[in-house]
């Protein structure tokens, strides 16, 4: 073969198995909740 057609078929090959390869999946991470400090409001109150 020519090398032209090696070069070829080897970037299809390559082309190939990437379209071909497993996505990954983007991961949802939640935050966490935001929590309020208390508030002091006297002894007798």
């Amino acid at each position: 073969m020519s090398t032209k057609t090696k070069l070829l078929l080897s970037l299809g090959l390559v082309a190939f198995v990437a379209a071909c390869a497993q996505q990954e999946e983007p991961v949802f991470v939640d935050p966490e909740p935001i929590s309020v400090e208390p508030v002091y409001t006297g002894k007798y109150k």
